[in-house]
């Protein structure tokens, strides 16, 4: 005899109910870091748009970062922690392979009980990680669930790599998910292209840190690596076709958009992005990468929360975000704003 299992009554929709950051406090100039990378402030301008980013304080963990970035999404959602049932914490920047960094955040964040995981997914892990929020909500599996982009990249960061050094900052966003008579977050398109999985990479594995023998025949601390140009041709390439594809599975026009928020990579991929893309003129690019770098899961929802905070975009207005990197992996997705 076969059983019939029960299942929770799924709801008409889920949307972005409330948004939160939190930049750390050290900002870092571009004349701080150029002299280890034989660089200057004008050739790092050129080649990536970034003026400053932040970098992080002992204190200011990645737990903790994501903690006051996830609070605030909660206090600008009316949501107390006790009623959330899961928190999805995207970061590529975590250094402990267990325990992971989601339930030390659902603990300090008042969240108990709350199912808490890490998504690995780099630079696209927030748009991963709201697309599986917006699954679990809509099919009455959590009622409210927090997403979370987090990144201690100045950790991982070799600061005499000239291809990297530059680029990265730290920083976390948030938001909170919760139940909609509508949909709210459109489907989300998402892929992976493991071909090119060398493109962005750390230089070596951990294992190598515990080779047997001399000091010296061990590995170094492993930080990232990546072919820039072969990453900025791919993203060019790839980031309008995921924004297209992305409107057509909302149903949504360009025309209709009030922003457009893509991975804060550099301002040459966002400008590329934006053009080939045809975006109307009213509709708000974000350029948080300027003065804050490249946030890896991060820059997605601290350039959600940027563009609200100073009024760029209305609460209520429809934006078309895509997270795109290490992998190399993308995903993209229209939301209605908080």
């Amino acid at each position: 005899m076969t059983g019939v299992l029960r299942a929770p009554a799924p709801v008409g929709g889920a949307r972005i109910l409330g948004v939160g950051a939190y930049r750390p406090s050290r900002v870092v100039d571009n004349h701080e870091l150029a002299p280890a990378i034989d660089s200057s402030d004008e050739w790092i301008r050129r080649r990536s748009g970034i003026a400053t980013r932040r970098f992080a304080a002992p204190d200011e963990t990645l737990v903790e970062m994501a903690a006051a970035a996830s609070l605030k999404a909660l206090a600008h959602a009316g949501v107390p922690p006790e009623s959330v049932d899961a928190v999805i914490l995207a970061t590529m920047s975590h250094l402990e392979q267990s325990p992971p960094a989601a339930p030390r955040l659902a603990h300090r964040i008042g969240a108990a009980g709350a199912g808490a995981v890490d998504v690995g997914a780099a630079c696209a892990g927030f748009c991963h990680a709201l697309a599986l929020a917006d699954g679990l909500v809509r099919s009455g599996h959590g009622r409210h669930v927090v997403v979370v982009g987090a990144e201690r990249m100045s950790d991982i960061v070799d600061p005499t790599d000239r291809g990297t050094a530059f680029l990265f900052g730290d920083g976390a966003g948030a938001v909170v998910v919760g139940p909609a008579d509508t949909p709210g977050i459109g489907p989300v398109v998402w892929g992976a292209d493991g071909s090119a999985s060398a493109a962005i990479a750390h230089s070596s594995p951990w294992t190598a840190l515990r080779r047997s023998g001399h000091a010296s025949d061990r590995a170094a601390w492993p930080t990232l690596r990546m072919d820039g140009p072969a990453v900025f041709r791919w993203a060019v390439a790839t980031v309008p076709q995921i924004g297209r594809r992305a409107l057509a599975a909302a149903g949504v026009d360009a025309e209709e958009l009030s922003a457009f928020i893509p991975h804060q990579a550099n301002v040459r991929i966002v400008e590329a992005a934006a053009k080939s893309l045809s975006l109307p003129a009213h509709v708000a690019v974000a350029r948080d990468v300027t003065d804050a770098g490249n946030t890896s899961a991060a820059s997605v929802p601290l350039a959600m929360d940027r563009l609200l905070s100073e009024g760029a975009v209305e609460p209520g207005g429809l934006a078309l975000l895509v997270g795109f990197g290490a992998g190399l992996s993308y995903a993209g997705q229209v939301v209605v704003l908080p």
